[in-house]
């Protein structure tokens, strides 16, 4: 019998247990063993609930228990989480989480502790939800140099930008009714400011270049600037915006980035709509690879994470994750990054045409039905840095930026 602890009781907590309880039988048969869930540590009491005979409230019970050879860590955030992987860890246990701000922030110290006590530490639900992508990349992949991995991976946002884009509606609306069906907390400001599609291509990115990439560093934009006006320039270029997670390599160095952008109809993420999610990889000699699935919810995710604890339970002595350096990468700078924009101006288009070509160079105009005091113009491709000087000719008349992806 192989002994697991779940800490945190909440929405993938519970969906663990549910996972193992529906799907127990074939869990064990895959693993070779009988997987039991001897602990569930929460603050909470939970009476008339089946596991209430497991639940226990201090970690010490579980660290202390040598019965129990692999953790799940669905607590969230960074402390306590932190705290009691790592002694969990450094006592012998194996630990599978979904935690993505811990994995970004420490996966590099608790991937080396694993190794140097043959156990491991795993995080498939940490990106993407139930989409595998972390397992693919640390063995599928791995005789591939990976070039790029470009993704959707925020399902809350785009739920948002598909009704945006196909109802017409504002930004306001959208959250409000993303906010009552479920997909977007009371406080929405890690999906809609980016910040947690930044954490996940942190982690995409350390994994590929075996050097830790603090997401701090990664240049992050939200979609709260993303207007209606937007979209009707979107439909008018026959293109869709999405916010993006990419990471490209670029000789030696990564550039990563998390922005909207706009995607044309032979993009292979342009038709991921709802709260789906999709990864894009391009390896030097696999090619173009899609991840494509649910990317969030209490059962994807738990999916992932039950997963995680049957590749534990058939490697409780054998470390399999690939390793990073805690060593930090030097992302290349924003700045020297090349793409092309669409830019929407205030004014008239044939006014000030003779100066924009001046200043950007063979543009574009873009006219949206039903907006008659601006008009939209694409650039031909150029550095971010000089985008940047030529913008501030106009910071007066520019109304939003937002990049293509090609």
């Amino acid at each position: 019998m192989v002994d697991i602890a779940v800490m945190g009781y909440g929405t993938v907590g519970s969906g663990v247990v549910e996972v193992v309880n529906t799907n127990g039988a074939r869990i064990s048969q895959r693993i070779g063993d009988e997987l039991n869930i001897k602990y569930v540590l929460d603050l909470k009491e939970f009476p008339g609930d089946p596991v209430q005979d497991k639940i226990v409230h201090d970690f010490e019970t579980i660290v202390n228990d040598d019965e129990i050879k692999i953790v799940v860590e669905v607590m969230g955030g960074i402390e306590p989480a932190y705290t009691f992987v790592k002694r969990c860890l450094q006592a012998g246990k194996s630990v599978a989480t979904s935690n993505k701000a811990l994995v970004a922030k420490h996966g590099a110290e608790l991937l080396s502790i694993a190794k140097d006590r043959g156990i491991n530490f795993l995080f498939e639900a940490s990106v993407g939800g139930g989409i595998p992508i972390i397992r693919p990349l640390n063995s599928s992949l791995t005789a591939d140099e990976i070039e790029e991995i470009t993704g959707i991976l925020n399902g809350t946002t785009n739920y948002m930008m598909t009704k945006m884009f196909y109802e017409g509606a504002d930004y306001d609306e959208v959250l409000k009714e993303a906010q009552e069906n479920g997909f977007a907390e009371r406080n929405p400001e890690a999906d809609v400011e980016g910040y947690d599609a930044c954490r996940k291509i942190a982690i995409l990115s350390s994994l590929i270049s075996g050097q830790q990439v603090d997401f701090e560093d990664i240049y992050c934009e939200g979609i709260t600037e993303i207007t209606a006006e937007d979209m009707k320039y979107a439909k008018a270029m026959g293109t869709t915006i999405k916010l993006l997670a990419s990471s490209k390599r670029r000789g030696n160095r990564l550039h990563a980035i998390v922005a909207p952008c706009m995607l044309y109809p032979g993009h292979p993420l342009y038709n991921v709509n709802g709260v789906f999610n999709a990864i894009f990889v391009h390896g030097n000699v696999l090619g173009d690879a899609m991840f494509y699935g649910s990317g969030a919810g209490k059962l994807p995710t738990a999916s992932a994470v039950v997963a995680d604890v049957v590749d534990a339970a058939k490697h409780l002595s054998r470390n399999i994750m690939t390793m990073w350096k805690q060593d930090k990468l030097k992302l290349e700078d924003k700045a020297d990054a090349k793409r092309r924009f669409f830019i929407r101006m205030k004014g008239d288009a044939q006014e000030m045409l003779a100066d924009l070509k001046d200043s950007f160079g063979d543009i574009e105009i873009i006219h949206a039905d039903g907006l008659d005091d601006e008009f939209g113009f694409i650039t031909p491709v150029m550095m971010e840095g000089d985008y940047d000087t030529r913008a501030r000719i106009y910071k007066d008349e520019i109304l939003h930026m937002i990049r293509i992806q090609e």
